[in-house]
């Protein structure tokens, strides 16, 4: 059911200056959901204009990531819409025009204070435990003090004038009502000395021109906000209702970074997670979604609410990303799971084997390496059996296997026989019975069931491995 009876467009504007992580694409996620719950329009767009970091190739693999998740856009690169470009390194013409304004409204004015000079007065500020914004300096030079300096081939950048003892105020959609006083802001830069604009400014406006109407981001962008009010407020443009997302934080309650393993949607694609796990990982983290079970992106949609957003940070919990990619995993038909597992295993199991070897390893995997792992187990005639099993093997003496391997003459597949047969002769059952025999054929305490094992090795790679337990105890 839609929340909002007007029409609904958010947007994701990421920076190509590296790989999309969880955070990110938790903040796509949720800005997807939210305009498909209601019958909206999700916007993609590129923020290049830090054309020293910004890298083509990343505009490439972000576009490729987001579309293997399921985050798909209904306007920006490929899917052209009535106010793009979509690219803000192509939308500098459009920013003329609001500094134009700006400036003839005596709002901005050009700063030509070197780095340097900004970071020894920075310096200055902290030591006098102030927080750190500008002085204003530049901002009472006279038409004659700007010619000057202009003739000099000082290249200024412009500064907002940020206005004196207003509050500013919203709502936010997450956090609830937020105050700031301007006072506490000083003047910020609108417009970069080579001509181009930054990001607080080129993002704001064009939330107004693209006429998004909610914007969900990282709590980590809640300072900007007011500045970004006042750039609006000054142009006469529409405000989105923000929402600022509690950030991701490592189990150990430190923000997630590197440190904490690769999270970024790329490197966990190569390491195997499915995308149906991510999505339904992080469509619940931070957010109280009411649903059980694995879920479609529409399912997904229709349970998302941003009044369950969760103020309180994100806290990444592996335990519960491996339960949806298992649960990703067994939801896969065979085709799908076949093609996931990849070439490495499709050349160790036979054709004629294809399905039972993925009905008997399907329930024991998370990541193809799983799958490869089962597939070299059950393709050699042999099986590597780790020295900390030994004990299992040895514990179970020379009779148990030699019993074993008669069992299997007689009874050849039928598990229930084999055991019944070992079980009337030795005399052991429960675990005594299954374990030495798990261990002496997969060289693992853990797997699938031991009926599908045998299936799947069939009588002579059964009684070859049985032999191999029987030497190993007679050593």
């Amino acid at each position: 059911m839609k929340e909002t009876s007007m029409t609904v467009r958010t947007r994701f504007s990421p920076s190509p200056t590296g790989y999309i992580h969880l955070g990110n694409a938790r903040a796509a996620l949720f800005s997807a959901l939210f305009a498909l719950k209601n019958q909206g329009v999700f916007i993609l767009r590129i923020e290049d204009t830090d054309a020293t970091r910004s890298d083509e190739q990343y505009v490439e693999d972000l576009q490729q990531d987001l579309k293997w998740l399921g985050v798909i856009w209904q306007e920006g690169p490929g899917a052209p819409g009535q106010v793009g470009p979509y690219w803000q390194s192509q939308r500098q013409d459009i920013y003329a025009k609001f500094y134009q304004q700006l400036e003839e409204k005596k709002i901005i004015y050009p700063c030509f204070c070197s780095d340097q000079t900004l970071a020894m007065a920075r310096k200055l500020q902290i030591s006098r435990s102030q927080a750190p914004r500008y002085s204003g300096v530049c901002k009472p030079l006279s038409s004659a003090e700007i010619a000057d300096k202009l003739a000099q081939g000082l290249k200024p950048a412009w500064r907002f004038g940020v206005p004196a003892n207003e509050s500013i105020v919203f709502v936010d959609l997450v956090k609830g009502p937020q105050h700031f006083e301007s006072n506490d802001i000083g003047d910020f830069i609108v417009r970069r000395a080579d001509g181009t604009a930054p990001f607080l400014f080129c993002n704001a406006v064009d939330d107004a021109a693209m006429k998004v109407t909610h914007v969900l981001r990282g709590e980590d962008h809640l300072a900007n906000t007011p500045r970004q009010i006042l750039v609006l407020k000054a142009l006469g443009l529409t405000m989105p209702a923000y929402g600022h997302l509690s950030l991701i934080v490592g189990e150990d309650g430190a923000p997630l970074s590197k440190r904490h393993g690769s999270f970024s949607l790329s490197g966990m694609r190569q390491d195997g997670f499915l995308p149906q796990a991510i999505m339904n990982y992080l469509a619940r983290l931070g957010h109280g979604c009411d649903a059980a079970g694995l879920l479609d992106k529409d399912q997904l949609a229709e349970h998302f609410h941003i009044t369950k957003l969760s103020r309180s940070s994100a806290r990444f919990d592996m335990t519960q990303l491996m339960y949806w990619q298992k649960m990703a995993v067994l939801a896969l038909d065979a085709s799908a799971l076949w093609r996931w597992l990849g070439e490495k295993v499709q050349t160790q199991v036979a054709e004629s084997k294809q399905n039972l070897f993925i009905e008997t390893v399907k329930a024991n995997m998370a990541f193809p390496a799983d799958g490869l792992m089962w597939a070299n187990i059950f393709s050699h005639d042999g099986v590597h059996i780790d020295a900390v099993n030994y004990p299992i093997i040895k514990e179970a003496g020379e009779q148990f296997f030699v019993e074993a391997e008669q069992a299997v003459d007689q009874s050849g597949l039928d598990l229930k026989a084999v055991l019944a047969d070992m079980t009337q002769s030795l005399g052991v059952r429960g675990k005594k019975l299954f374990m030495p025999l798990r261990v002496a054929l997969t060289g693992k305490t853990f797997g699938p069931e031991l009926a599908q094992v045998i299936e799947l090795l069939g009588v002579q790679k059964v009684k070859h491995r049985l032999s191999k337990a029987f030497k190993i105890v007679a050593q």
